[in-house]
């Protein structure tokens, strides 16, 4: 039985490792980059801990409902990259393309507009729910000497404890067999 349970819980873990792989790994090698939901203003479209797959595209492709992750201007408020619905596309003072964005769980739109200076820009193309706390969680240190030490340590300790069984075995018989040679078996 225990082992059994031991074959499940390391077929699991290894299929929730190989999954995790695959959603960071597969798309990226297809172009995508990926982001964390970390707020709450995408809600309902993106919820906190989801990743969202973006593929760069032209800016002038882009259109008033598009999701795209952005850099807002410095001194906007937000630090950081935000990801949300292009809600209004016209020209600045200068006549450059410019933007407004909302969360789509936000009431009201963000107070800034922006121009996007890059030729392309990330824009939204698919998200996998709630797998970015796994991704946020192999940020932190602590959680990631845990994952490599805690496996590490449990290969040794069994590694450890096999040496030590063979060692009895191997004192056990050399004994019997010294009491055969001298005669008192």
């Amino acid at each position: 039985m225990r082992r059994a349970l031991k074959r499940a819980v390391s077929a699991v873990g290894l299929a929730a490792s190989l999954a995790l792989a695959a959603a960071v790994l597969l798309p990226a090698a297809l172009g995508y980059e990926r982001y964390v939901i970390t707020s709450g203003s995408m809600t309902g479209t993106y919820d906190r801990g989801s990743i969202v797959y973006g593929r760069d595209v032209p800016t002038a492709s882009l259109r008033v409902g598009d999701v795209i992750t952005y850099a807002p201007p410095a001194d906007a408020g937000p630090a950081g990259l935000v990801t949300h619905r292009i809600v209004w596309s016209g020209r600045d003072r200068s006549g450059a393309r410019a933007f407004r964005t909302k969360g789509d769980a936000n009431r009201v739109r963000d107070p800034w507009r922006f121009t996007l200076e890059r030729p392309t820009q990330a824009r939204a193309a698919f998200h996998v729910p709630y797998l970015g706390y796994a991704l946020a969680a192999l940020g932190i240190r602590e959680v990631r000497m845990l994952l490599i030490g805690l496996p590490a340590l449990l290969i040794a300790f069994g590694t450890m404890a096999r040496l030590w069984h063979r060692a009895g075995e191997e004192l056990r018989r050399r004994e019997a067999a010294a009491l055969v040679d001298t005669g008192q078996a």
